[in-house]
């Protein structure tokens, strides 16, 4: 079994080849990548019930980024665990691509939906578990389903419609995480400039007692705890049992990992230049990271 230092030790992998990747190309979604690191890493060596060489096998657990604008982050980790030669990150975001700003389930394997609109990943996720129990799996101990939310997000109606479905169909196996990093690219006025205030969008709103109400199991965790991650994804297996589905409210920070790019907003999106690069490799190998790699095509 892999252990917690070793899942620590990949999303710090991650986060060097989030940076690499849209230094290379010059654009990339980086704060929400690198926040949901610790979250993707998890899930994909230790959670997910899945083979890279059978990216279609019907038996495998569903994921979906639903904040697909974070689609680096997601392929950053598909070619860490196999699903793609780690090379292909150079291609990142050309024309003709298979890893377009946005992940398209047509063009890269491991993809289960096209995402990027946001708002629409939890409704999908309600149909696959839906579709997984109506084929057989009545338990929710077979195949599961996860939901990689965005707290900005959350203020689409149809996020609403389908968190409010899910217990009334008793989905055991849907497991809904919610990277709460608590800043978001457009905000509500008054704000700084014409983007209003982008803080947190939900301050002031208790989530945890919004979906409890809803019929939702709700487990609160810091979001870059591997070992508290871990727990709250094994536990919410358990809920097969009680047909409620589970919302992992993961508590994280935006660019996660690097000084200059944590809580700002201005890395919500944007590419570092040469002497950032340099900096936050630096950074990364101090707490344990392994800057290496020329598949980029760079030092």
């Amino acid at each position: 079994m892999i252990t917690d230092p070793e899942l620590a030790q990949l999303a710090t992998r991650a986060r060097e080849l989030i940076l690499r990747t849209a230094h290379h190309a010059g654009a990339g979604h980086v704060g929400g990548s690198m926040s949901a690191a610790d979250l993707l890493v998890t899930l994909y060596f230790d959670e997910l019930r899945i083979d890279p060489a059978r990216p279609r096998d019907p038996d495998r657990d569903r994921f979906i980024l639903s904040k697909g604008h974070c689609a680096l982050g997601l392929y950053v980790v598909l070619a860490m665990r196999g699903y793609f030669d780690e090379a292909e990150l150079a291609d990142f975001d050309k024309g003709g691509s298979r890893l377009q700003m946005h992940p398209d389930m047509t063009k890269l394997p491991g993809i289960e939906m096209s995402t990027g609109s946001l708002g629409q990943g939890l409704s999908a996720g309600v149909g696959m578990a839906l579709g997984a129990r109506m084929g057989g799996d009545a338990s929710g101990s077979g195949s599961r389903t996860y939901v990689l939310l965005g707290d900005g997000e959350l203020q689409e109606g149809m996020s609403w419609e389908a968190a409010h479905v899910a217990p009334r169909y008793r989905l055991g196996n849907l497991t809904a995480i919610l990277d709460h990093n608590g800043l978001q690219q457009y905000g509500w006025p008054p704000g700084d400039g014409d983007r209003g205030d982008r803080r947190d969008p939900w301050a002031g709103a208790d989530l945890r007692a919004v979906f409890t109400g809803l019929g939702w199991r709700v487990l609160e965790v810091d979001g870059h705890d591997i070992a508290a991650i871990r727990a709250a994804l094994a536990e919410a297996r358990t809920s097969g049992d009680t047909g409620r589905p589970t919302l992992v409210l993961a508590n994280t920070r935006k660019g996660r990992g690097v000084s200059f790019t944590e809580m700002t907003i201005k890395w919500h999106t944007g590419a570092p230049s040469d002497d950032q690069l340099a900096a936050a490799l630096a950074e990364l190998a101090g707490v344990g990271g392994t800057p290496r790699s020329n598949s980029l095509g760079e030092a």
